[in-house]
């Protein structure tokens, strides 16, 4: 195989799954940090079947009719554009969700967050908000395994609240009412039992956010102040004016933030403060009881 195509059409040339991954594995290896995963995942998408699926039929004929496709995919990967714009979709707790450059790329540290909501200690029929839904993940998620809760999903950006109106239409979870807003005083004085964010935590200039996929994340969802806590800080100060008595709030942040958020929580009278690490052994999610001003 020549270059990073591996079909002569002309001369009826057929190459199987494997050579085909394989070809595009080495083409990607220097453009991506898992290129056989992303291959995979390309390749799943043009040929509608699952990754057991490209396994288990590796020495079948790679269909001529959507090398091209592929490929040009491939090529999209090359220049940077993560897989999720390139199939326009991404999983999040077996969901599959639409994603578009208007909302953040679900990512798997957040379901720590869904995970922890589920083991709090709350009422069958909770009401719930879910602050800066983007795609709609953690709230579709919720929704999905908590069918009698009241949820609440708000985000600032018009074209990524449509998006989570279209995911929860696809997921079938009727219990979400979106609304678009930056503020929680958008709910007068609601009484939620929990308050749920994946905010904005990164700093303005902070060099990650010219690597990976997050070049093409909304800066809106990326973004929030020098030190990336001004969200952070926000919802500390406000969430206990519509959280109900010993409400919660649940937070990712940044892995090196733990401790500055669990300070200001404590500044700002939480209790009950606990934290869970990701994948990587790095704390990412802190939630606490709200101080008694609510």
């Amino acid at each position: 195989m020549t270059g990073h195509r591996c079909c002569d059409v002309g001369r009826a040339v057929m190459f199987s799954v494997k050579q085909v991954l394989d070809a595009a594995g080495s083409r990607l290896a220097a453009f991506a940090d898992e290129p056989y995963a992303d291959v995979r995942a390309l390749a799943g998408h043009v040929l509608q079947r699952h990754r057991a699926w490209l396994i288990a039929h590796s020495d079948d004929e790679f269909p001529v009719d959507i090398l091209d496709e592929f490929w040009h995919l491939i090529d999209g990967r090359v220049q940077g554009r993560p897989v999720a714009h390139l199939t326009g979709y991404r999983e999040f707790w077996g969901v599959r969700l639409k994603v578009t450059p208007a909302t953040l790329i679900p990512r798997p540290e957040t379901e720590h967050l869904v995970e922890q909501t589920l083991l709090l200690d709350l009422p069958e029929e909770s009401s719930i908000l879910d602050f800066g839904t983007g795609s709609g993940a953690i709230a579709i998620a919720l929704a999905c395994e908590r069918p009698a809760w009241n949820i609440h999903a708000m985000d600032i950006s018009g074209a990524a609240l449509q998006v989570a109106v279209e995911n929860a239409a696809l997921a079938r979870v009727p219990n979400i009412l979106f609304r678009c807003s930056d503020s929680l005083a958008a709910y007068g004085f609601h009484g939620f039992d929990a308050i749920i964010s994946n905010p904005p935590y990164v700093a303005e200039g902070d060099p990650h956010l010219l690597c990976g996929d997050v070049r093409f994340d909304p800066a809106n969802a990326l973004m929030s102040g020098e030190d990336g806590l001004n969200c952070i800080r926000y919802l500390i100060t406000d969430a206990p004016k519509f959280l109900k008595p010993n409400g919660w709030l649940l937070m990712e942040h940044g892995h090196d933030q733990s401790r500055s958020v669990r300070v200001l929580l404590e500044q700002a009278g939480y209790g009950d403060i606990r934290t869970a690490l990701d994948l990587a052994g790095n704390d990412r999610v802190i939630w606490a009881r709200c101080p008694d001003s609510g």
